[in-house]
């Protein structure tokens, strides 16, 4: 087995934040809300609070958009769609769902691909928002509107999170740097 990172965030402190997440999103979410998981990363967090809200009364559809900028290296390149949404959400509130919000790059192409879709409202939540990664005086492409955790400026993996694919699986959040 070889070493596992080590945790910043642990399991149970991840799932304490998806339900405080959960009970606040509960009040936001329709009946007709569509779910938008951005893949990969995201599946983790978005299976988690799927799995909560519909514990607070909240079922809602699911889908699931695939985009790629990072591949297997650490720095962002183009965005790439891989996938797109398979569900109509034409009139309907649209709440896309990602692990970490970082250049908000790819949760901005996310909401107007939403928009241009048709959805009534789209709402944005991550699991983690990092600091501003930009310089100073810049401005992120998007904030999300709902966040479960302020993350430091740490290379993080698990929970979604990834380096290279790897550590994705790790049920806790850990760091690399």
């Amino acid at each position: 087995m070889t070493d596992q990172p080590p945790v910043l965030l642990s399991e149970a402190d991840v799932q304490a934040r998806v339900d405080a997440l959960a009970d606040l999103l509960a009040h936001y979410i329709r009946d007709t809300c569509v779910g938008v998981c951005l893949l990969t990363g995201g599946i983790w967090f978005a299976a988690d609070l799927t799995r909560a809200l519909n514990k607070r009364g909240r079922d809602i559809a699911f889908d699931a958009l695939w985009l790629s900028s990072y591949g297997d290296v650490r720095e962002a390149g183009t965005m790439l769609i891989r996938a797109p949404l398979q569900r109509p959400v034409e009139g309907r509130q649209v709440l896309i769902i990602d692990d970490v919000l970082d250049t908000g790059a790819s949760l901005k192409i996310a909401r107007d691909i939403c928009w241009e879709a048709g959805a009534s409202e789209v709402l944005t939540c991550v699991f983690a928002r990092k600091p501003d990664p930009l310089k100073e005086g810049a401005r992120r492409e998007i904030e999300a509107d709902f966040c479960a955790w302020e993350a430091p400026n740490r290379y993080l993996v698990g929970y979604g999170l990834d380096d290279a694919g790897k550590y994705r699986g790790l049920p806790y959040i850990g760091v690399m740097d």
